[in-house]
């Protein structure tokens, strides 16, 4: 896995504007994907909560779709930062490249995920590239490790979206 591979699986970081904050998000991705042994992100499940076909980066890209639309409709009411809005998106979720392993051929929980889950394993490494607070954030708090912490605008556009996918999807 590279940065094309990574810029072509994910058009939408080349909406962020900030060359460091691009930079970082690649350099995520990239870092994660080595600790948790992915050489791909083709086929990996966005969730091992409900039986669905669609895989982390159906999902990833949905959410993070979603939260660009949001956040324009957004920016006439409150101030907006796009470029975390973005990053936020696209990494949400890195923290399942730990969480998860392949072993036998399916992708299960990883000894790791028992441990730490996706919104905080993903935090660390984001914080370890460099990515501003803000973006570190949003990946915490996008889920329900979020719930006892007062997020930023950002951040609330992340969990909504996030939550419509999931919660549209399980039915």
């Amino acid at each position: 896995m590279d940065e094309q591979y990574l810029k072509e699986t994910f058009p939408q970081i080349n909406v962020i504007k900030d060359p460091s904050i691009k930079e970082g998000v690649v350099k995520t991705f990239l870092k994660t994907a080595e600790l948790g042994g992915w050489d791909t992100l083709e086929g990996i499940p966005f969730t091992l909560l409900i039986d669905t076909n669609v895989t982390y980066v159906e999902h990833t890209k949905a959410v993070t779709d979603m939260a660009i639309q949001l956040a324009e409709v957004m920016q006439n009411f409150v101030s907006i930062t796009m470029d975390h809005v973005v990053a936020g998106g696209l990494l949400h979720d890195v923290g399942k490249l730990l969480e998860y392993e392949r072993k036998n051929g399916n992708v299960v929980k990883s000894k790791h995920g028992e441990l730490l889950r996706h919104p905080v394993s993903g935090a660390v490494v984001a914080s370890e590239q460099g990515l501003p607070p803000e973006i570190i954030h949003i990946i915490v708090a996008h889920s329900k490790e979020g719930d006892v912490i007062k997020r930023i605008p950002e951040a609330i556009i992340i969990h909504h979206c996030d939550f419509v996918h999931f919660e549209s999807l399980r039915g």
